[in-house]
């Protein structure tokens, strides 16, 4: 009876612990960079009431004169510092770092031509930020690798043409990569800093033999610059799928990319290296993000203002939900999977939005305006 008693009494308190932390409030937060108005806004989101505000804003640049386009963010593993990439140097673009919570200025270093994405490994503790490009010519660029804590840069590796969206595997040994002019992903292996493996991403480009054994930049005459030049090396770099994003599965040999140019999402499967399966979208998809857990994949449709919510065991689109305006551009998903952000870019001198998706109910739940061209955004924590 006494332990009939005693396992009673813990049940109740065990009932009165969850109902407790059930009504606590979480608090979610992630940052956004403003691209349009130098600024990066860090923003929090009450889960309980599931409204959202900006917390605090920090203006990045030098000139004042001058937009320099805060593109990329990412934040370390740690959690103690946030990094942004200042896109439209002169001419260089630079990696900026912050703490967390203060957003103190810590550092800066230089990087190469419109640094875009980034990510840290967690295997060698280093930062790969893709150098987009996006102003030069039609000629490959680089992936430089960043000592974060010293904020060195210790290395440029070679890659495609206007490379862009980027993110590490969850082990940290495999750097994807998209390069839009040539229509491939890409493998840069994170311990040797080298290119490992390109996968041309055109449909039935096996037969089309477009690999990275045909198309071998050392050997292409870049001394001539002028607009004729460009002209022909656009013709020469003429692509179908345009892609935009790469993120991989957290648990499954899989990767998935955003087709901006042909309306797709393409899952590689990454032990093959083909091409596993292809699924079509709505207009012009841009960035992506799978969920933790694996489940569900989350993608912007930039050409038409929504978001769509993907189911990976089925390959079916579950949802297209309104965003609150124009150019959905960024994903953010919270570490337990309830929410997703979006950054959202608005159009000429209106102002961008985080918009914020409750996954389990699969609506927008929130909105919060930010500075013009709200593009770069990342989640820092929960609590």
């Amino acid at each position: 009876m006494k332990h009939f008693k005693s396992l009673k009494w813990t049940l109740f308190l065990l009932g009165v612990f969850l109902l407790s932390a059930d009504s606590i409030a979480q608090d979610y937060y992630v940052y956004v960079a403003a691209e349009s108005d130098d600024e990066v806004s860090l923003i929090r989101f009450d889960g309980k009431t599931e409204t959202a505000e900006i917390a605090r804003t920090t203006e990045v640049g030098v000139f004042p004169a001058e937009n320099e386009g805060p593109h990329g963010l990412t934040i370390s593993p740690d959690g103690k510092y946030w990094f942004v990439s200042i896109a439209h140097g002169m001419p260089y673009g630079q990696l900026w770092k912050y703490k967390t919570g203060t957003d103190e200025f810590m550092g800066k270093v230089d990087l190469g031509l419109f640094p875009a994405s980034m990510d840290i490994s967690p295997a060698t503790g280093l930062l790969y930020v893709v150098n987009f490009n996006l102003h030069g010519d039609m000629i490959p660029s680089t992936v430089s690798v960043v000592d974060y804590e010293s904020m060195i840069r210790v290395a440029d590796i070679e890659t495609g043409i206007m490379p862009h969206g980027s993110r590490i595997d969850s082990d940290g040994r495999y750097h994807y990569h998209v390069s839009m002019m040539t229509d491939e992903l890409i493998e840069i292996n994170t311990i040797s800093m080298e290119v490992e493996r390109k996968l041309n991403l055109v449909s039935g480009s096996d037969k089309m033999k477009m690999d990275s054994k045909r198309m071998d930049h050392s050997k292409m005459d870049h001394s001539a610059h002028g607009s004729d030049d460009k002209k022909m090396d656009m013709k020469m770099h003429n692509p179908e799928v345009k892609p935009t994003w790469a993120d991989p599965h957290p648990s499954k040999p899989l990767v998935y990319i955003a087709g901006n140019g042909n309306d797709e999402i393409i899952e590689i499967d990454t032990d093959k290296w083909e091409v596993n399966r292809r699924f079509k979208t709505g207009k012009a998809p841009y960035n992506l993000e799978v969920t933790h857990d694996g489940k569900l994949l989350v993608a912007t449709y930039k050409g038409e203002a929504k978001t769509a919510l993907w189911d990976l065991k089925t390959g079916k689109e579950l949802k297209r939900i309104d965003m609150s305006r124009r150019v959905t551009h960024g994903v953010a998903i919270s570490t337990d999977n309830k929410y997703a952000f979006i950054s959202v870019e608005g159009i000429g001198g209106e102002p961008g939005s985080v918009d914020i998706i409750n996954l389990e109910k699969m609506e927008r739940v929130a909105v919060v305006e930010t500075g013009k061209q709200a593009g770069g955004i990342i989640f820092w924590k929960q609590s």
